[in-house]
């Protein structure tokens, strides 16, 4: 946790410059009041100031827009870079301008900048203002830090999966009739590999695409989410087409802006084609570049055939999908209960922290919405007695852990262990009213449907201005019990039976609990190379077989090879949700 959570936390509030005094003496609440209306809060990230939420800020100066800091004037709206040793435009603006233009605001934090100062300042009410807008949009779905609404009694203890008979209405049922065809079973195919497994041509360093469209075309929920057309992606685009006709006359000054943002295409739509092909029947490899363009328009700072980062596109998909659907909907849903779109449903998590002043006690508990959990690798040295008997707990197949090796167990428990927080980090206690030493310990709130666990492998040092990637080797069970990484069991361990009735809300009956903790292992992504010049496969487990998918090449390995396999994504499904036909298949 760092200072600067800590003081908006605890409400310790750090002086205002000279400068932004003086601004606040000439101009009054105006200017902020004006920036109220620009907030916008991510749905994967914090608040952002953006006078359109399609919109990509540029330096008005030299026209980059990565990777130094935008700031926008806060007089005149101007935007400007600001990258330290270098010179900053953002400072020359000030310094060229008449006095008044010496504060500005980040368009990606929504925090407040002296351009004279060269230092992030503070201002309450702004502040008040970017947490209004948080507060407003946890019923948007979007990122927030606040405690989900308390679910109906009748929901509660409800925790496996329903999918709802769904029959078509007679507009829906022509659409299918009209642009469907029947799915081809894949038993009927000579190949004898599972029905929908397919290759991805790539494109041109694209490998980092196709390793997580693969693990994402084969998530059970998602699968099932898009083959039952819960997603038509042709009454999607009547719908879009209907509601750009009818708001053609609402920013004729812009035109030309809005025709762009009209031409952007539903990430969703172009999954719920790539579903169709896949399980069409047709064994050729798949080109995804209608997709690709469509992430492009997305994320433009990515859009290039350079090598990307295969967890931060996992990331920038799934934001792409949320904002479409978030926009189509007319009823707002919070990110934080799951049930804002598909993407959430399927990955969205909840995590807990705990801030522990150590001279009396008093916990700052805070929630934090998650598709993903990052983990480090352990230290390299041996393995202690504690992680030797969790990995015989959770089930490892078997397996011994070896000195020197890290295992996914051990990552997770390290990531919930208790941490004591450095010097330079006191938490500000409310109840000693000072800054004390503290201890912080995470926890998982809600388990999502699918856990995607992210190891990091790539380390960048400041101060010696490099990158390097880590290629230790990790063990990761098949099987896995996240019950003892739930908020409920670390409670339960650090104060015992006495708070069980202050649970967390989302909680059941020990049995249900049993049942939800236990994920398997359906896909793990892989890199192999170097940082700067690395390839992604995966791996994925269909019919209780393992078969790597290396671009457009499929091919069947062993569980030998998975298991030494390096792994950089790994995604687990919840038991409940995973199919039972593979294990028909097997026995007959």
């Amino acid at each position: 946790m760092s200072l600067k959570n800590n003081h908006r936390r605890n409400g310790q509030i750090p002086q205002p410059c000279p400068h932004l005094a003086d601004f606040r003496s000439r101009n009054g609440q105006k200017p902020f009041r004006a920036l109220q209306e620009c907030l916008r809060v991510k749905p994967l990230g914090r608040a952002a100031i953006r006078r359109d939420p399609d919109e990509v800020p540029r330096c008005s100066t030299c026209g980059h827009y990565a990777p130094s800091r935008l700031y926008a004037c806060v007089a005149c709206a101007a935007v400007y870079c600001h990258s330290l040793p270098e010179s900053s435009h953002a400072a020359f603006h000030a310094e060229s301008m008449p006095t008044g233009h010496e504060i500005a605001v980040d368009v990606d934090r929504a925090e407040l900048f002296c351009c004279v100062c060269r230092d992030q300042v503070y201002d309450r009410d702004f502040d008040a203002a970017v947490v209004l807008a948080h507060t407003a949009a946890s019923t948007l779905g979007s990122r927030l830090t606040l405690l989900p609404p308390m679910l109906p009694e009748s929901q509660k203890k409800r925790r496996r999966v329903d999918y709802r008979p769904w029959t078509p209405d007679p507009k829906e049922r022509f659409l299918m009739e009209r642009d469907s065809s029947p799915l081809k079973r894949g038993d009927e195919d000579s190949s004898c590999l599972p029905w929908g497994l397919r290759g991805l041509n790539n494109l041109g360093n694209t490998c980092f695409m196709n390793s997580v469209l693969q693990a994402l075309l084969h998530t059970p929920p998602l699968r099932n989410y898009f083959l039952s057309d819960r997603h038509n992606r042709f009454l999607c685009q009547q719908n879009s087409k209907m509601g750009n006709v009818n708001k053609k006359n609402a920013a004729s000054h812009d035109s030309n802006n809005n025709k762009k943002k009209n031409l952007r295409l539903c990430l969703a739509c172009d999954m719920d084609a790539m579903f169709s092909a896949f399980f069409s029947g047709d064994r050729k490899p798949y080109s995804p570049a209608k997709f690709l363009y469509s992430w492009w328009q997305h994320a433009e700072n990515l859009a290039s055939y350079e090598q990307q980062d295969a967890h931060e596109f996992f990331i920038s998909m799934l934001d792409g999908i949320h904002e479409k659907v978030e926009k189509n909907q007319c009823k707002p849903q919070s990110q934080g209960s799951g049930d804002c779109c598909i993407a959430h449903k399927v990955f969205s998590g909840i995590l807990r922290s705990d801030v522990t002043c150590t001279s009396c006690g008093f916990t700052s508990t805070t929630y934090d919405p998650c598709v993903d959990i990052s983990l480090d690798l352990e230290p390299n040295r041996g393995g202690s007695a504690k992680m030797a008997s969790l990995k015989s707990h959770h089930g490892c197949n078997g397996e011994t852990e070896s000195c020197g090796i890290s295992t996914l167990i051990g990552c997770l428990d390290r990531f919930t262990r208790p941490e004591r927080l450095g010097s330079d980090q006191k938490f500000f206690c409310q109840q000693c009213q000072v800054r004390q030493e503290s201890l912080k310990q995470m926890s998982i709130r809600k388990l999502p449907l699918v856990s995607c666990f992210h190891i990091k492998r790539f380390e960048h040092s400041t101060t010696k201005k490099m990158s390097r990637k880590v290629d230790r080797y990790l063990q990761f069970p098949f099987s896995l019990d996240m019950a003892p990484y739930r908020s409920s069991s670390i409670l339960r361990s650090r104060f015992g039976n006495r708070i069980f009735a202050f649970e967390d809300d989302d909680d059941e009956p020990d049995s249900s609990n049993e049942s939800s903790s236990e994920f398997e292992l359906f896909a793990v992504v892989t890199h192999t190379g170097r940082l700067d010049a690395g390839h992604y496969v995966t791996y994925l487990r269909l019919s209780n077989l393992w078969y790597k998918c290396d671009d457009s090449w499929i091919s069947q390995v062993s569980e030998s090879i998975v298991r030494a396999a390096q792994g950089y994504m790994v995604f687990y499904v919840q038991k409940i949700l995973y199919y039972k036909a593979s294990e028909k298949l097997v026995s007959s």
